[in-house]
């Protein structure tokens, strides 16, 4: 079965941060947009993706849009993950024995994008790297944004329009 799609309903999560602090999606949905971002440590598509939601969150740090990581590992190897990526918005563990998390929300492949509206439906689905779709996510936090639009690539960047995950 795929990933959920855009229109559906998006299946409340709580899971631990790695910060200590609960993450629970419907707290969170209260104060704007949730983008939530599937991944796996070992994968490269992963970590071609999370810069790029870095710079966004970076971008926009006054920003609705609130972007989570969700990680399908460990603690230790999604903190060294953090660390060598320079992510800097919160991860939440799925758990890495019954994935709760990403069985609520058909992950079949990651990375696997949520972007999550206020009322609890999914806006957008993405699954893999789609430039579009986190260029999409950027007008997003953008829009919710009291800063000046900013480009998400730069001219030294090589970015493919589609890599499956």
């Amino acid at each position: 079965m795929p990933a959920l799609t855009a229109g559906k309903a998006a299946p409340d999560v709580s899971l631990p941060a790695l910060d200590g602090a609960p993450f629970k999606l419907r707290e969170a949905l209260a104060a704007g947009p949730v983008l939530l971002a599937f991944f796996k440590v070992s994968c490269p598509i992963c970590q071609m993706t999370f810069p790029y939601l870095e710079r966004i969150h970076k971008a926009y740090p006054d920003s609705k849009l609130r972007i989570v990581g969700v990680s399908q590992n460990d603690a230790a190897a999604t903190k060294a993950f953090v660390r060598e990526y320079g992510v800097t918005f919160p991860v939440a563990l799925d758990d890495s024995k019954s994935y709760a998390a990403s069985n609520a929300y058909r992950i079949t492949n990651v990375p696997t994008l949520f972007l999550v509206s206020p009322d609890g439906s999914i806006k957008l689905s993405s699954v893999g790297w789609s430039r579009v779709d986190v260029e999409q996510v950027a007008a997003e936090a953008g829009a919710t944004s009291s800063r000046p639009k900013r480009p998400l690539f730069s001219a030294q960047d090589q970015v493919p329009d589609f890599k499956a995950g």
